[in-house]
């Protein structure tokens, strides 16, 4: 599996909504655990970094 680029504060937008109905995500932390909020409501999570890189759809710099 190729290693995708993550860099904090990327804005990156998921294949499956949050709760919320968001897509949207920026990246706050990246290491082998991942840390995002969501931009509709505000919510961190923290995230593995293969599970991450399954479910992003596309990345904005």
């Amino acid at each position: 599996m190729k290693i995708i680029k993550l860099n904090v504060d990327d804005i990156i937008e998921l294949k499956k909504e949050h709760p919320c109905g968001g897509k949207i995500f920026k990246i706050l932390r990246v290491g082998s655990e991942v840390r995002i909020v969501c931009q509709t409501c505000g919510r961190d999570m923290t995230l593995g970094r293969e599970k991450l890189e399954k479910a992003i759809k596309k990345i904005n710099p």
